[in-house]
């Protein structure tokens, strides 16, 4: 293919490319946005007269140590909890611990405005033993110390120990699982050790709050969230004047989101100096704090014109000794239009011009043998079904990890788990990692990212490229995972404002996730309303013979359990097929929503939209239930296609075996854009351009290689996991051929498994032991794979060679790099 872009930028390069901006210097592309964060370089911020000092936020605060002050704010007396014994605070808060699971509990009863939040915790500490701390906060005491010990999830505070017995100043974040309000921070529970026989003293503990955070901090760019949904933004104080150089483009216009986090919020001015004066475009008061307000301002008449565009807080007077904070969120200046100048060639395929949007729909869970479009009995999933067929089907994805952790950024960075290094609860994508919405990002497309799980987010650093991303944690409590209604709805109106610009979105919906408890009136499409009283009962009654402490708490038993329990398993998982099927149709019918405000929008023409599960689950295939526990057929096989009117071949499908790694580059050439080197995966676009039947049985187009595919188990280290913690497993797919290897596994299990997928795709007959050959071939092949996958392995060491101090913080300053 021979491409017409602007040439590819790699690592440090496109880092400083995409966080400062290629706008700084000649005057940009008439089509490509000016961010002003990516503008901003700190010569922007202006004072407009004296600002008085700001006032110090009052901190919750604890010290024990010899020479230092008592506690600050009302804070009762920390007591042992559980597993510490001679807790005395004598020289520090000191006891020696005697179980892995020792509590310490302070409680703390002081003012608190409850719509803010935990920011971090420092904790300045010695420990002889351990390898983990870990702190939670309660609204409530907990009626069983017990209970809060066999806890699963990892705790939203947890950094590693350095046990040698030395006093070391720990700071700890948020972990994910959502945002920690400042109301909870009612009972502190801190963990810690993680061993028997530790010795530890913590000379002194404070809670800092967002409101504290911000009032230290320097105004300037940061990536800021309002009730979970995140932005990249300029922060200002009042008395500030926030000044941007720019010359407009065509058919220009602003696009920004007010907030504040006071509840009486100053009013935010936007003006433009011509040259021969000023002149108010927009004064305007936030309705509500702690929330986002999304405003445009039409700029048409300035088109082509340079101008100063002034971003201001408050009337020019500071009221008061704490001069308030306003939060600029995206703030764009976008063009009307897309045409050949915004950095892409006309589609490959079609000939058409780039389509207006990308769509990415990751429907979490979601196994292919459960849709119609793959041969199942039911409709699941009529509107996908349609689309499918409508479209370019991929006959056989492969996921190249079965849990989300994993799976998602080899999907969205199009690199194998051990390459991106995202294998563990805690781990976090590489800055250095590019991802597709970086690549859209970069493009000129304005980017919003939809997340039903808190994996797929900042926790994870998937928050990379996004100007606008929805936390998990932004959905309402209570609906579990069943959050594609809401995200759609959050997505029809953002739509709308974009409907004239070009636009990258990702849509990750999780309502085929556990628990399976589909709305009405979805929850008796299969099966009677009254069955799913006797599951639940079933459900309960199993939880005293589940041995592992997350399935217990999921209400997840495998078979064995099942039985132990007089439970019949067929009868159980039956139930759990009915409200999965059903799950799925809940899901569907969205979409179908999503479909319908597309073409209200004229827009139905002008998307790409592609279509992928990260993993499937398991209902007993192999005695279990749950995912990322195996790499067997129901949990690594999933659905995949491409639609767009204009865009992408209708009625066509790919016979060739994939790898979901393969969505990111197949997306960014139907877009038109380029594809970094880096890449593992390979773009499909060579099956779209062939016709029908033109590639004969068994062979593949020009431009696309047969490969073998690959998924990975890796072990689960720390934080909540399901069965098989432990294991470790990786699969080859060549031909007729799969391949597991159990390099980690338990004592009754081969190290090697081998299947024919075609004939059994759920991997339940093992070939093994009479094809030693086919064995012998494929394992030298895997351990190949593997070599060459570690050899590439990301890493942000030596991140800052290249960059200045100042983009380096930048870095910071959105989360990239910590």
């Amino acid at each position: 293919m021979k491409w017409r872009t602007m040439p590819a930028l790699h690592g440090t390069a496109l880092l400083a490319a995409l966080i400062l901006g290629a706008c700084q210097g000649p005057e940009p592309m008439s089509t490509q946005p000016l961010r002003l964060v990516d503008l901003f370089d700190g010569g922007q911020l202006q004072t407009r007269g004296p600002l008085p000092g700001a006032a110090a936020v009052e901190g919750i605060e604890w010290r024990w140590h010899e020479g230092m002050e008592g506690s600050v704010g009302q804070a009762e007396p920390w007591q042992a909890a559980v597993g510490i014994e001679g807790l005395s605070t004598e020289s520090g808060l000191s006891g020696r611990t005697t179980t892995d699971f020792p509590l310490l509990h302070g409680i703390y009863d002081g003012p608190l405005d409850p719509k803010d939040l935990v920011h971090s915790v420092e904790i300045r500490m010695r420990v002889s033993a351990g390898t983990r701390m870990a702190l939670q906060f309660l609204q409530e005491a907990p009626e069983s110390w017990q209970r809060i010990t066999g806890q699963l999830f990892p705790w939203p505070f947890e950094v590693p120990l350095i046990a040698d017995g030395e006093t070391h100043l720990y700071t700890l974040s948020p972990q994910g699982m959502g945002a920690v309000q400042a109301s909870q921070v009612k009972h502190l529970l801190l963990r810690p050790s993680n061993v028997v026989g530790a010795d530890f003293t913590v000379e002194s503990m404070r809670v800092i709050l967002r409101q504290e955070h911000l009032a230290g901090i320097a105004s300037g760019v940061g990536w800021h969230g309002m009730e979970s949904i995140y932005r990249e933004s300029l922060v200002s104080r009042e008395g500030e004047s926030l000044r941007f150089s720019v010359r407009l483009p065509a058919n220009p216009r602003l696009d920004v989101a007010l907030a504040s986090m006071d509840e009486d919020p100053p009013p935010f001015r936007i003006a433009i100096d011509l040259g021969d004066g000023v002149r108010d475009l927009l004064v305007e008061r936030p309705s509500t704090s702690h929330r986002w307000q999304p405003m445009t301002v039409d700029l048409t008449e300035f088109a082509g014109r340079s101008v100063d565009l002034m971003l201001e807080l408050g009337d020019g007077a500071v009221d008061g000794d704490r001069p308030r904070l306003g939060f600029w969120g995206t703030p764009v200046v976008r063009s009307l239009r897309l045409d050949d100048e915004a950095g892409a060639t006309a589609n490959q395929v079609t000939g058409a011009a780039p389509p207006r949007g990308v769509i990415v729909l990751l429907a979490d869970t979601l196994r292919r043998d459960h849709l119609g479009f793959y041969g199942y009995e039911r409709e699941t999933a009529p509107v996908l079904a349609s689309l499918a067929a409508s479209g370019t089907l991929v006959e056989d994805a492969i996921a190249q990890a079965t849990w989300t952790k994993a799976s998602v950024p080899s999907i969205f960075t199009s690199l194998y788990p051990s390459t991106h290094g995202v294998e563990h609860f805690t781990d976090r994508l590489p800055a250095s990692a590019e991802t597709l919405a970086e690549q859209f990002r970069q493009a000129g497309y304005s980017t919003l990212g939809l997340s039903s799980i808190t994996f797929t987010g900042k926790f994870t650093n998937l928050h990379q490229g996004y100007e606008e991303f929805h936390e998990s944690s932004s959905l309402p409590e209570g609906i579990k995972s069943k959050g594609a209604r809401y995200y759609v709805d959050r997505l029809l109106p953002w739509l709308e404002r974009h409907r004239d610009v070009p636009f990258f979105v990702f849509l990750h919906v999780a309502d085929p996730h556990s628990p399976y408890e589909p709305y009405a009136p979805y929850d008796a499409l299969w099966g009677e309303p009254e069955d799913r009283e006797t599951y639940l009962a079933q459900q309960n009654a199993s939880r005293e013979h589940i041995a592992n402490p997350l399935m217990r708490a999921f209400g997840m038993p495998t078979r064995q359990e099942l039985e132990k329990a007089a439970i019949d398993p067929e009868t159980y998982v039956a139930y759990e097929h009915d409200a999965y099927d059903g799950s799925i149709r809940g899901m569907d019918t969205e979409i179908g929503r999503l479909l319908e405000h597309l073409r209200s929008l004229g827009l139905e023409d002008d998307i790409v939209l592609a279509l992928v599960s990260d993993h499937g689950t398991e209902f007993l295939d192999h005695g279990y239930h749950f995912h990322g526990h195996s790499v067997f057929g129901e949990l690594n096989r999933v659905p995949m296609f491409f639609w767009g009117p204009g865009h992408v071949p209708q009625g066509r499908r790919i016979p060739a075996r994939v790898q979901t790694l393969d969505l990111m580059p197949t997306v960014l050439e139907l877009a038109g854009l380029e594809v970094p080197a880096a890449v593992q995966g390979q773009s499909l676009v060579p099956w779209m351009e062939v016709a029908e039947g033109e590639v004969p049985a068994g062979e593949v187009p020009e431009g696309f290689r047969s490969r073998p595919a690959f998924t990975e188990k890796p072990q689960h280290l720390g934080g909540a996991s399901p069965q098989e913690a432990a294991s470790m497993s990786q699969a080859i797919l060549v031909g007729d051929w799969k391949l597991v290897h159990h390099l980690e596994r338990p004592a009754d299990r081969p190290e090697y498994q081998l299947f024919k997928p075609s004939q059994d795709p759920l991997d339940t007959e093992d070939l093994a032991s009479q094809h030693p050959d086919v064995v012998s071939r494929l394992a030298a092949q895997l351990a190949g794979w593997r070599q060459e996958a570690l050899a590439q392995r990301l890493s942000d060491d030596g991140l800052a060679e290249g960059l200045s101090a100042e983009e380096m913080e930048r870095l910071r300053s959105l989360g990239y790099v910590q």
